[in-house]
């Protein structure tokens, strides 16, 4: 049977460019990510953004002072012409270009270092000068940043009277005249206003990339999460209706289905839903009774807690039920009604007793249940055999209702057996706990045998309680609360 389940998926495996196509992703996707995600992406803006604000309150307060300069043609040969002003206008806008490099270079430093007794290196000094030459002008920009305003106007005046001796005295002199002088056209005035750190840019920067970072984050997350976090992934997976929504109650571990120990709680609700929506979509087998396979992907996934329930919603409303734990690998109804388990369907399969022998009444004289009994080394092949059909054959012209707690599809696929009988399936999912890629299989594999899921049923679902707070119908979610309260402070008296 294996065998043959691996061949059948590899046959109804999509193609490489079908898997592209399906892998796309639209901007509904996208909506539907940032939203299942959006505590991570608030959480990435806030980290991001608060560690910008930290990084900007305790960087160093400085200040930046600019002095500028103009470079004029000096020759004493001139004459005035319009040639030589063009050729000094050249000689100039050749030489211009390499006086930012020059302006950070010993010769111009080291004189600036000693006549202000600066405690700093010539490359210390370099470090804190930014040098420009405005392109096709004669200007020099010479900004000095330093943790004092009164030491950055210094300095850059100091910079810009070094540098216009080195040229006039040093590079370019003929006798006592220099070629190029440097006349300073805007001395450095005291700045008043920080220029550095800067809060309104670094803020938006944190805000900008809090926003990115957190999307990307999201994006991660999604991509490599292997496990259902939301029901609205579920039909990316497998085509079928979502039928109910559980949320996570400490009144499901108790051992007495929650219709019967709290039938005004807003779980109670949400299995009666459940009913209500089985009876318009579960198709009929022989007669008018429904025959319904509850089964999920792997373990622990509440698949018995949901078939007790929606057994004890039906039984409630009037209908006959047979809730029939056929799950011989990992029996569990027994333990979740709490009713003895010693005999069951195993020995009916294997002859050992009759149907009457096994079947339980609980709670309500309509709802009877069929234990799986002890497990038995063959279950495949009792499943399978003719008594199991002809037991099945012979329930649904007995009851309203059939609700067959089968073994998980990852185990086992005995729900296909049961489906053969006209039977619904019913999936049930956990959030954070069914696997994505055993969703997949398990879709290929039902598509393969031409079989449909008749509706999902997704447990741990997150509680809403917005819709409810503000209308009468929020006492459910209270009184449910206090059930739980009371229940607690019973035990421990």
């Amino acid at each position: 049977m294996t065998e043959t389940t691996n061949d059948l998926r590899q046959l109804n495996a999509p193609s490489t460019a079908e898997s592209a196509e399906n892998e796309s992703m639209t901007l509904i996707d996208l909506l539907n990510i940032l939203r299942k995600h959006a505590i991570t992406i608030v959480a990435s803006f806030v980290v991001t953004l608060v560690a910008m604000c930290l990084w900007t309150a305790t960087s160093p307060v400085k200040y930046t002072a600019t002095t500028q300069l103009f470079a004029t043609y000096n020759s004493p040969a001139s004459t005035g012409s319009a040639s030589d002003q063009y050729t000094g206008g050249s000689y100039i806008m050749s030489q211009i270009k390499s006086y930012p490099t020059l302006t950070t270079t010993q010769s111009v430093l080291q004189p600036v270092i000693d006549e202000l007794g600066l405690d700093m290196t010539v490359e210390g000094l370099a470090k804190k000068i930014s040098v420009s030459n405005p392109t096709d002008t004669a200007f020099i920009n010479i900004a000095v940043t330093d943790t004092s305003s009164q030491n950055a106007a210094q300095i850059a005046n100091r910079v810009a009277s070094s540098l216009s001796n080195v040229v006039e005295k040093s590079l370019y002199s003929v006798g006592s005249n220099s070629s190029v002088k440097l006349s300073i056209v805007q001395p450095a005035q005291q700045p008043t206003i920080p220029s550095s750190p800067k809060w309104t840019l670094n803020i938006l920067i944190g805000v900008l990339g809090g926003l990115v970072i957190g999307v990307f984050i999201a994006l991660l997350k999604n991509l490599f999460s292997k496990k259902i976090e939301d029901d609205n992934e579920i039909n990316e997976y497998i085509d079928a209706p979502i039928i109910g929504r559980i949320v996570e109650d400490n009144l499901l571990r108790d051992t007495t289905p929650v219709v019967v120990s709290e039938p005004g709680s807003s779980i109670a609700e949400d299995y009666r839903r459940i009913r209500t929506n089985l009876s318009f979509i579960a198709p009929s087998g022989n007669g008018s009774c429904r025959l319904i396979v509850i089964t999920s992907t792997g373990a622990s996934e509440g698949k018995t807690t949901t078939s007790v329930n929606v057994a004890a919603a039906l039984a409630e409303n009037g209908s006959r039920v047979l809730l029939i734990d056929a799950d011989l690998r990992h029996p569990s109804v027994a333990n979740k009604i709490d009713i003895d388990g010693s005999a069951g369907l195993a020995h009916v399969l294997s002859g050992q007793a009759s149907v009457k022998d096994v079947v339980q009444r609980y709670w309500k004289a309509n709802l009877h249940v069929m234990p799986a009994g002890p497990k038995p080394p063959n279950a495949s092949a009792l499943l399978n055999s003719p008594i199991m059909t002809e037991l099945l054959n012979n329930a649904m012209e007995q009851y309203d209702y059939v609700i067959v707690d089968t073994a998980p599809m990852v185990v086992a696929n005995d729900a296909v057996t049961f489906m053969r009988q006209g039977g619904s399936l019913i999936m049930v999912c956990r959030r954070d706990q069914t696997l994505k890629h055993d969703l997949r299989d398990i879709a290929q594999e039902l598509d393969a045998l031409d079989m449909t899921t008749t509706g999902i049923v997704f447990n741990c679902a997150k509680e809403n309680k917005k819709a409810l707070e503000n209308s009468n119908y929020y006492y459910y979610s209270n009184n449910s609360a206090k059930s739980n309260n009371k229940k607690s402070w019973l035990k421990r008296k």
